[in-house]
């Protein structure tokens, strides 16, 4: 059976994108209960060489918006990744959402086809949609998620495997 581009990146990143949402209003809530200055989460680094706690946020929605917005040929919305607070950082990550959820199937029809070229300051790569998908765009989006869990979780935040997972339906047995 294979698995179309559609179900590889539209649930998946909606998922992703739910526990952003969730580690946003917990950390929020921490702030809230340890009486902190909300800017020690959102400047918090993991390293002094590594992005802040808001960039880690930018990069999953950016991430998210443009890969499917490459492999579909729909323009994404620009963010001005002008974000300060818990509340716009909600709101990107709520808008993020919307677009993604407005993509339909019929969207990725070809898109297997398409050839994506990533620029950056000092290179270029050209792969096809598949590779872009799984050797790129997915690991890119997972490794700003499992960032911004690590920055929580240096925090002192209240979060684990479970709040990474995401929401599932599980039966109890």
């Amino acid at each position: 059976m294979s698995i179309s581009l559609y179900r590889a990146t539209i649930p998946v990143y909606l998922r992703g994108l739910t526990v952003m949402a969730d580690y946003i209003k917990k950390a929020r809530a921490h702030c809230e209960a340890k009486s902190l200055d909300p800017q020690t989460i959102l400047k918090a680094k993991l390293a002094p060489d590594m992005l802040d706690f808001v960039a880690q946020v930018q990069r999953v929605s950016d991430t998210a918006k443009f890969a499917v917005s490459r492999l579909t040929g729909v323009d994404s919305p620009k963010f001005e990744d002008n974000e300060t607070s818990f509340d716009q950082l909600r709101d990107r990550i709520a808008n993020t959402e919307a677009f993604i959820a407005g993509i339909l199937e019929d969207r990725f029809d070809g898109a297997q086809a398409r050839q994506i070229t990533l620029k950056f300051k000092e290179y270029q790569t050209t792969l096809d949609a598949v590779d872009y998908l799984f050797k790129f765009a997915l690991p890119n989006f997972y490794f700003h998620v499992t960032t911004t869990h690590d920055i929580l979780r240096a925090q002192g935040v209240d979060v684990g495997k479970k709040d990474y997972l995401g929401p599932y339906e599980m039966e109890k047995i």
